[in-house]
């Protein structure tokens, strides 16, 4: 049974975020704060802990999935990115945007989509999730909380425990409430294109 870590939104403890990260590395699964909501999360070359997020959300190998990172820096490793591409992604960084890029050689092939060979990465503004990133020092796989059939995430802390607590190593709280979808922007191709409005203000992107 995981259990509740409970992080200060503005200030997370750091011995929490190392116990978190030292239970990350050990091939774990977590559920996590972020900006959007809470996610699942795994570590990127976790192939195990991969097939568990998609066995507790009941997804198909063809569901893609969302790479978390520390910094644009960490991003530009991932992915490749122009120059306007990458001053946009620079304008809203940290925050609710989600960026499809091509994946370099970085992301296992397992991550990326099987045909265009994109990933969906971002940069989450959320202090604990961010601090737990620096932590590890590595990106980290996450998706949404969606339970098969149902058409809202889990959206607390105790309703995870509930549900899922049983598969999950541990669940890093910082006690906010945000529940929304990223902003996703397609910027693989020849031109910037929003996919998905969400929190993420689209004037923001100067689109």
């Amino acid at each position: 049974m995981g259990y509740t870590l409970q992080v200060m939104p503005e200030s997370p403890q750091p011995h929490r975020i190392e116990q978190a990260a030292k239970l990350l590395s050990k091939g774990q699964v977590a559920a996590v704060s972020t900006d959007t909501g809470f996610s699942l999360v795994c570590r990127l070359d976790d192939k195990e802990a991969l097939d568990k997020i998609r066995l507790i959300r009941q997804l198909s190998e063809k569901k893609h999935f969302t790479l978390f990172c520390d910094s644009l820096s960490q991003m530009s490793k991932l992915a490749r990115v122009n120059n306007t591409g990458y001053r946009m992604a620079k304008s809203v960084t940290p925050g609710p945007y989600t960026f499809i890029l091509e994946a370099t050689k970085e992301v296992p092939r397992r991550l990326s989509h099987p045909s265009k060979k994109t990933i969906g990465l971002r940069v989450p503004s959320n202090k604990a999730l961010h601090a737990l990133l620096e932590k590890i020092g590595e990106p980290l796989v996450g998706t949404t909380i969606i339970m098969l059939g149902e058409e809202a995430p889990l959206s607390s802390a105790w309703e995870i425990q509930d549900r899922i607590g049983d598969q999950l190593a541990f669940i890093l709280d910082d006690g906010t409430s945000v529940i929304g979808d990223t902003t996703v922007v397609d910027l693989s191709g020849d031109e910037p294109e929003v996919i998905r409005e969400g929190l993420g203000s689209v004037s923001a992107l100067g689109l």
